[in-house]
């Protein structure tokens, strides 16, 4: 990313790391739907930000094929989303690779679950996307996994982080075999302290992967709530029901200032953190995400 994120290890070396350390070098996600009501992301977004496509139950391919033509023209780092349980079957993954490839030199991806409890194909997990290969021999260069520091209730169901941790114990390992390079991208949460204890309890168990912190962006609270508690975020959800209580703060729209200020200052001059930068989800719009941002 052209030494953005490098400007957050300095900043974290010389233990003077600010929110603007931390926002610098952000990445942002964006449908192919609200892709396309963005006039002109060269004017919008820093010159080579890395920007996710996400690929939701629905989605028609060739959008997504469109949207990274365009994103991949203006000059930014394009990473899709590539859903396991949405893809149905090996044939259908491997053109979807070559047509990133070759249409849209695409040669990053985001691998996710695909948020439907039953695969419509042959693959049920990310980590059988990995074993295929296929990312190698199509010249992925980089490979992003999601990580869930409040849990994954989709997949412990029993209350526990077993199946989750094994995962990424995998992909740890994984890593460690691939040419790819490899990283963390959390689900956003709103207080710092379970992705504080989660990142150090990976790095304790031996997933050395780097992680990016998912950040909601500004948004009207309401909005968030209904997203929290359909992502299943946990502990978190709290820190919006106390904003929601005070009645100066319920019709403002929420701002990430306090998360980020916290994770900042509990991270100190921290070099031993695998947090690495930060990644928004742009929950109230785009636009108000990336003007919010280069306010810092």
């Amino acid at each position: 990313m052209l030494g953005r994120v490098d400007t957050f290890r300095e900043a974290e070396a010389g233990g003077s790391r600010s929110v603007r350390d931390m926002v610098a070098g952000y990445s942002i996600e964006v449908l192919p739907r609200t892709a396309a009501k963005i006039d002109d992301f060269g004017s919008l977004l820093p010159a080579g930000t890395r920007v996710y496509i996400a690929n939701v139950e629905g989605t028609d391919f060739d959008d997504m094929i469109r949207t990274a033509q365009r994103l991949r023209g203006d000059g930014f780092e394009v990473m899709p989303h590539l859903p396991a349980r949405l893809i149905r079957g090996k044939s259908e993954f491997e053109t979807m690779l070559a047509r990133y490839r070759d249409e849209a030199d695409v040669s990053a991806a985001l691998l996710i679950g695909g948020g439907v409890a039953k695969p419509v194909g042959d693959y049920g997990d990310t980590m059988q996307l990995l074993e295929t290969g296929l990312f190698d021999r199509y010249g992925f260069k980089r490979l992003h996994i999601a990580g869930h520091p409040e849990g994954n209730p989709d997949i412990d169901r029993d209350g526990t982080t077993r199946r989750v941790d094994e995962a990424l114990l995998w992909k740890q390992s994984f890593s460690e075999r691939t040419d790819a390079e490899m990283a963390i991208v959390t689900q956003f949460i709103f207080d710092a302290d379970p992705l504080i204890r989660w990142a150090d309890r990976l790095r304790d168990m031996g997933v050395g992967l780097p992680i990016h912190a998912g950040i909601a962006g500004p948004a009207k609270l309401q909005t968030l709530i209904k997203f929290a508690v359909t992502c299943g975020v946990g502990p978190s959800v709290k820190v919006l029901k106390r904003r929601a209580r005070d009645l100066s703060k319920l019709l403002l729209p929420y701002e990430p200032t306090d998360v980020l200020t916290d994770l900042e200052r509990k991270l100190g001059d921290r070099t031993d953190s695998p947090i690495e930068q930060v990644h928004f989800f742009p929950l109230g719009g785009i636009k108000s995400c990336v003007e919010w941002a280069a306010k810092q």
